[in-house]
């Protein structure tokens, strides 16, 4: 009776998980025999376990039942909410990902319903009808615990080759789609294995003496003393022009302030690893020049330590919680004199809230100007959170739909959505310019860079992308730039072009958030730290590493195969990358 309550309890949950898609993803893991039984046999082990452990069948059902269909309605909201499923990684930010819940409007489908119905009914039927107790109950425990840890060993759940064999449940889904492939698999064989990526794995071959002669073979550039000007970088919190998609029907003004600024400096793609959430994964490849997330829990090897090395003073502010992303320690490791959230700042302003762009612009620009009279070099890092979805689908807080919005086209869910939105985007370009007027008038030289980390977030399931028509396919390349682009921006008052003998005019290439602060450097005509110098031919030959196996060489040719010279590149980006996410903090 209990496995047979385990296979129950493991087709709702891929029910539940797989709620986002359409029904022939869920009819799909019934015609993969494996992907259902590596769904179902934790499930069923923990209920084995349970049952050993109590000794009553409904308290071995609710063992195994519950968290089963934890996880599959965190795969569902999480697959709503943010195109994201749930990673085991997941599990060091419940606090985070509570707050975040909050934020968002919780939802019952009918196939949550369905799955809570008859959850509840085999726990009644087990609880009324069913009174088996085991024999050998300390052997059948030590035999379901036996089993669960040799599963998570890598002899089945950790295994890469048994994962790339189960990529077949994908006749209604995208190959080239990291989540996508998540789902093929179910939901908690593809959570367990997400345990290969919650920690640092090193990559094959690497040797951390041999990574150490590498990088030895370079040392710390020093910045000239006359072009030392202060470097200003701001990440706009789910910023992405829109005005890319063509005709939307958004209101012609949308991105005028920020198409002005472009026009008046040096501008390209940033091929971001994460859509409609992970901030964190852009913000910190753009400080340390590493593209893998690592536990961090002591001094990182960042570029904030090489701009303190050379004298510059380290600052920053993000006007959210410090806690949120663990930045309030990370930041510190990074290498950061000081960095100001709402607990330590902006909670004068906000009565303990997170502020808005009027607030947080404000507050960095009088602060960088206090700090620019010093004399000291700065170097001010930044990260926004107005623009943070959700955006809410029933009332339009900026003022008129219509003044946003002109696709009438559109459900009023979508309108909503967009045109919150696209409001706050020309609010945040509005403070964003007021700020860039000031640093014009500064005589102080600064360079201002301004990217943004990811696509919002629109609607439940990418909704309102659908209704406009954005094609999102990952396996061709209008879907690919569509999913992860967003702009960077980089800017110069006079006094800096005049001490760099640089406009800051032009296109440069698409690049990944790991190299972008490279491309910074060589625009400034800087060798940077030694880190960076090893990576430079790398950054060079391949200036966007796709999480999905997506390459974009320095010709701008996108393509999923590389040759043996840049796979030979890649392999030593991975091995500098890893040392540097490693063996600093040792």
């Amino acid at each position: 009776m209990l496995l047979l309550a385990a296979v129950g309890v493991t087709a709702v949950s891929l029910l539940v998980s797989s709620s986002t898609y359409r029904l022939g993803v869920f009819r799909g893991y019934f015609s993969h025999p494996l992907i259902f039984l590596l769904n179902a046999a934790p499930t069923a082990l923990l209920m084995l376990l349970g049952w050993c452990a109590a000794g009553r069948p409904w308290a071995a059902y609710l063992i195994g039942g519950l968290p089963t269909l934890a996880l599959a309605a965190g795969n569902c909201y999480k697959l709503s909410f943010r195109s994201d499923p749930v990673l085991f990684a997941d599990l060091t930010l419940v606090s985070e990902v509570t707050t975040m819940a909050e934020r968002y409007h919780l939802f019952f489908n009918w196939q949550l319903i369905a799955a809570l119905v008859c959850f509840a009914a085999g726990f009644v039927f087990l609880l009324l009808f069913v009174r088996g107790k085991p024999g050998g109950r300390v052997r059948g425990a030590l035999a379901a615990a036996g089993l669960l840890a040799a599963g998570l060993s890598g002899s089945a759940y950790l295994s890469d080759g048994l994962y790339d064999a189960t990529a077949t449940n994908l006749t209604v889904l995208n190959e080239w789609s990291p989540t996508d492939l998540y789902v093929s698999r179910g939901n908690a064989y593809p959570f367990l294995y997400s345990l290969n990526e919650a920690f640092p794995t090193p990559p094959d071959g690497y040797d951390a003496d041999d990574a150490a002669a590498l990088l030895s073979a370079y040392s710390d550039a020093e910045i000239p003393a006359e072009q030392k000007v202060n470097i200003v970088g701001i990440m706009l919190e789910a910023f992405s022009d829109f005005s890319t998609f063509g005709d939307i029907g958004i209101t012609p003004e949308a991105y005028s302030i920020y198409h002005a600024l472009e026009a008046e400096s040096y501008t390209g793609s940033l091929i971001t690893n994460i859509f409609a959430g992970g901030t964190v994964n852009t913000e910190r490849a753009f400080l340390t020049g590493v593209s893998d997330e690592f536990n961090w829990r002591s001094n990182i090897g960042s570029y904030v330590r090489y701009f303190q090395s050379q004298g510059y003073e380290t600052s920053g502010d993000h006007p959210s919680f410090g806690w949120f992303y663990n930045r309030q320690n990370i930041n510190g490791y990074l290498g950061f004199d000081s960095y100001r959230f709402v607990e330590n700042y902006y909670t004068q302003f906000t009565n303990g809230n997170v502020a808005s762009d009027t607030v947080f612009f404000r507050e960095l620009t009088a602060d960088l100007l206090e700090r620019l009279e010093s004399g000291t070099p700065q170097f001010s890092f930044s990260v926004s959170y107005q623009g943070h979805g959700p955006y809410d689908s029933d009332v339009c807080y900026w003022g008129d739909v219509d003044e946003f919005v002109t696709n009438e086209t559109l459900s009023d869910y979508a309108r909503y959505i967009l045109a919150n939105y696209i409001a706050s985007v020309m609010d945040t370009q509005e403070k964003l310019a007021k700020l860039v007027e000031t640093l014009r008038a500064s005589e102080e030289p600064v360079v201002l860079i301004v990217f943004g980390d990811h696509k919002p977030w629109l609607g439940n399931a990418n909704a309102v992308y659908e209704e406009l028509g954005v094609d999102l396919d990952q396996s061709t390349e209008e879907g690919f730039y569509n999913y992860w682009s967003t702009r960077y921006l980089i800017w110069a008052n006079d006094a800096a072009k005049a001490a760099l003998g640089f406009e800051f005019l032009g296109t440069g290439p698409s690049l990944s958030p790991c190299f972008l602060m490279s491309h910074l450097f060589d625009l400034l005509g800087w060798d940077g730290d030694a880190y960076m110098q090893a990576v430079a031919p790398v950054y060079q030959a391949l200036p966007v590493l796709h999480d999905t196996g997506v390459y974009i060489t320095a010709d701008g040719t996108f393509t999923r195969t590389l040759t043996d010279a840049q796979s030979a590149l890649l392999e030593r980006y991975r091995t500098l990358q890893y040392y540097r996410g490693t063996e600093f903090t040792r």
